[in-house]
């Protein structure tokens, strides 16, 4: 059985709107397999509230919630961590739950993967999700959103960036980007 991917909350940013008050909130997915209730990037947001009830619509609670990935530590993307109580958070550096930590394993199902695509930041990691749409790639800020800039001025180091991109666009047929809802890869 093929696992199960939802946009929460989808994300925006005025990042690539210069002149305006920048707001930003990632986009904030559920993703379900077998005994994994994950939310990815629960970032900032205007009211916590917002994400309490996305996740009510679902049928869960905070206390619901086993595991927390963060695509890169850019604290727009994690802020809010500390909502799930019952949660191990799964980072670059490795997982964490209360007062322990141990190295993270990229394969987490048969259909949970985690990828390292540096570039925007070096601690970027990618979920790739077997679903039965086909293979999402939850990304952070690989990609902002659908027809981002090609250059993005945030990024640590834009060579591996367009090689983290590349990767993805062979890999996945959709993309759930940092900052907007998901689309499918063109081929």
């Amino acid at each position: 059985m093929a696992a199960e991917v939802k946009i929460l909350v989808e994300g925006y940013t005025g990042a690539d709107k210069p002149g305006e008050k920048e707001v930003t909130c990632p986009t904030i997915t559920l993703v379900r397999d077998k005994d994994f209730i994950m939310v990815v990037d629960p970032g900032v947001l205007e009211d916590q509230k917002i994400l309490i009830d996305a996740l009510k619509k679902e049928g869960l609670s905070l206390e619901d919630v086993n595991t927390i990935f963060i695509t890169h530590s850019h604290i727009d993307h994690y802020r809010n961590v500390g909502m799930f109580p019952n949660a191990k958070v799964i980072e670059y550096y490795g997982v964490w739950y209360k007062n322990e930590v141990w190295d993270r394993e990229n394969q987490l199902t048969e259909n949970i993967k985690i990828i390292e695509t540096p570039g925007h930041n070096y601690t970027s990691l990618t979920l790739l999700v077997k679903t039965d749409m086909g293979v999402i790639a939850i990304c952070g800020d690989v990609f902002w959103k659908e027809n981002y800039p090609e250059v993005d001025e945030y990024a640590d180091d834009p060579e591996k960036l367009k090689e983290s991109r590349k990767k993805l666009l062979e890999i996945a047929d959709y993309i759930i980007p940092g900052h907007a809802g998901m689309y499918k890869v063109k081929k």
